[in-house]
């Protein structure tokens, strides 16, 4: 489970992923998501109805995450960014991809890896896609007995463990859901996670999403 998407993670129906799976019991304990990966999301905010499209680099190890915002020539006035996350220093640099500009931001939540926490309750296991071509996939969520909501919603695969959709709400009014694709095992460039050298005279405030 990771709240950082938050600040940058599918409806909460189970039925919307496809077929429910027969006959599947409660597993013991929630499967160990990988450490180390890189590829691609699509994160929806739900309190602003946009889509934001990302390669990404987790390294759960070393807690820091890079996000590079995929750049759409037909969004007017947005600017695109990216982002490096380094939670054992609690900062987050923001690097504007066109001029390089840098902010350097103190990061005020604590690190909150991609992965299914033991406490987690099982909710479904279910099938993605249709026959000849489907997925297994189970679904956990923080819900308690003594909650009604859920505030997370992790869809995991069955077989490897890898993330394919996560759901995080802070409050009634900020919701985000994060579709996971093209995964692959480990960081092929290391160096992603180093600011370049921009952020040495970094601003201290983060910068606007768009502008004109």
């Amino acid at each position: 489970m990771h709240r950082l998407l938050v600040i940058f993670l599918a409806a909460a129906g189970t039925s919307v992923l496809g077929l429910r799976g027969l006959g599947a019991g409660v597993p013991a304990q929630p499967c160990l998501a990988p450490q180390q990966w890189e590829g691609r999301w699509v994160l929806y905010d739900h309190s602003t109805g946009r889509n934001s499209r990302a390669a990404v680099s987790y390294d759960g190890p070393n807690q820091r995450i890079r996000i590079l915002q995929q750049i759409k020539k037909h969004t007017p006035c947005q600017k695109f960014f990216e982002y490096i996350y380094l939670y054992q220093s609690m900062v987050m640099f923001q690097i504007n991809q066109k001029t390089m500009e840098c902010s350097k931001v103190v990061l005020s939540e604590p690190w909150d890896p991609f992965d299914i926490p033991d406490n987690s309750t099982f909710e479904d296991q279910y099938f993605i896609g249709g026959p000849g071509d489907m997925v297994e996939v189970q679904e956990w969520s923080d819900r308690k007995p003594a909650r009604r909501h859920e505030s997370w919603v992790g869809v995991y695969t069955l077989k490897d463990c890898y993330p394919v959709q996560e759901t995080y709400t802070r409050n009634s009014s900020v919701t985000t859901s994060t579709r996971f694709f093209n995964l692959q095992l480990g960081i092929s460039d290391p160096n992603v996670f180093t600011p370049p050298s921009t952020c040495q005279s970094a601003r201290p405030e983060k910068m606007a999403d768009s502008g004109c």
